[in-house]
């Protein structure tokens, strides 16, 4: 990769940097592009250099972000199949990594499940391919433990998948803003059991 192209990926993480902070305090309608440029410490006409409009920003900003949480969980299950791991193990292995990565992006994750209730926004077609992207290395894991027996043919695999993202974004949250005395292995510790509890049908 040439310096040029590495300037802009460069550019363009502090641009989503700055706009999600921004948006997750003040909304989007109620942010500025002078302001994400300020917060981003470049000049403003380098944001429409990188995107035609703040929408478009945004729209990217979502891309980017489910994206590297759609890689953490995809790492996440091979690593399991690396080392010969079930289907339960890699789903487990999964929630961690969601919970890591809500961690280290919690403005994020806030304006992603808050985005999640609208309908009325331009990038709403974006947005249900880029959580379909997340969901549907789930929905992988589950098949292939229902085809290989691990899991029960009476799972319903899309609902499952979902439920299981939802349920990491909604326990990291809380976790987030209430119950932040507690550590992510506290965290990943309760919502292993229930897994093990709900869908494997036993507690090792």
């Amino acid at each position: 990769m040439d310096s040029s192209s590495t300037r802009r990926r460069a550019t363009r993480a502090k641009l989503y940097e700055a706009a999600v902070t921004l948006i997750a305090e003040q909304g989007f309608s109620a942010t500025t592009v002078d302001e994400i440029a300020e917060r981003a410490g470049v000049a403003k006409g380098t944001v429409y250099y990188n995107f035609k409009s703040k929408t478009e920003l945004f729209e990217e900003l979502l891309r980017f972000g489910v994206g590297l949480l759609t890689a953490s969980l995809q790492e996440a299950a091979d690593r399991t199949a690396d080392r010969g791991g079930s289907k339960v193990e890699a789903l487990d292995e999964m929630i961690r990594a969601g919970l890591v990565f809500i961690d280290r992006y919690p403005a994020f994750t806030q304006l992603y499940v808050a985005e999640l209730w609208r309908t009325n926004r331009a990038w709403q077609s974006t947005l249900l391919v880029v959580r379909q992207e997340a969901v549907a290395v789930v929905e992988t894991v589950l098949r292939e433990g229902v085809e290989t027996g691990e899991l029960s043919e009476e799972i319903d695999i899309p609902l499952t998948a979902a439920a299981l993202v939802g349920m990491v974004l909604v326990a990291a949250l809380d976790w987030q803003a209430f119950q932040r005395e507690r550590s992510l292995d506290d965290v990943h510790g309760a919502l292993s059991l229930l897994l093990h509890g709900r869908v494997s049908g036993r507690r090792d």
